[in-house]
């Protein structure tokens, strides 16, 4: 079962799809990592993506320092079948007074932004902030959504694919897909 939604822009369809299942065995032009700010090695999907990269995604991510909050990177896949990494930064959910709603919606934002600028056609978001950083689950769904389908009018990207891990993720976002 997929959740779909194709939008019509300009000369080409546009595609949010969501895939249950693991996001480093996916054949995208970038995938993006739920990182750190030092974009280290940290658990988690951070955690996997690494190790299926290879050292070479650390050695890359050493030489691009810290990414802040809200913010993204870019880096090669190395080893991953995604041809690139994009490294954003997901706000430590404190109980959602202290912007952790707009810097959520930046990862988005700025992860398509980056993307354009490398002119990449696909691209697979986990569910950032959503682990260890206790993003509730279900609001989440949601800023990915709405920050996607606001974003695609602007942009060339052709498919976002939003990946869940779990079946409870996987149902959330079809419920924002479904009713946003």
């Amino acid at each position: 079962m997929v959740a779909s939604l194709t939008n019509h822009n300009h000369n080409h369809e546009q595609k949010i799809t969501v895939h249950l299942g693991d996001i480093t065995k996916l054949s995208v032009d970038a995938i993006v990592n739920a990182a750190n700010e030092t974009l280290l090695v940290g658990g988690g999907v951070n955690g996997a993506i690494h190790a299926a990269a290879g050292p070479g995604l650390l050695a890359e991510c050493r030489k691009h320092g810290s990414c802040p909050t809200g913010e993204a990177k870019i880096t090669k896949g190395y080893d991953l079948p995604a041809k690139h990494v994009i490294h954003t930064v997901g706000p430590v959910y404190r109980g959602g007074v202290h912007g952790e709603d707009h810097d959520l919606h930046q990862c988005y934002v700025n992860s398509l932004k980056l993307a354009d600028a490398h002119n990449i056609k696909s691209i697979a978001f986990p569910a950032i902030a959503t682990g260890v950083y206790a993003f509730p689950r279900d609001h989440a769904a949601h800023i990915a959504v709405s920050a996607v389908r606001d974003y695609l009018p602007q942009t060339k990207i052709e498919h976002v694919i939003l990946v869940a891990f779990d079946t409870e993720t996987y149902d959330l976002y079809h419920h924002a897909l479904k009713f946003k």
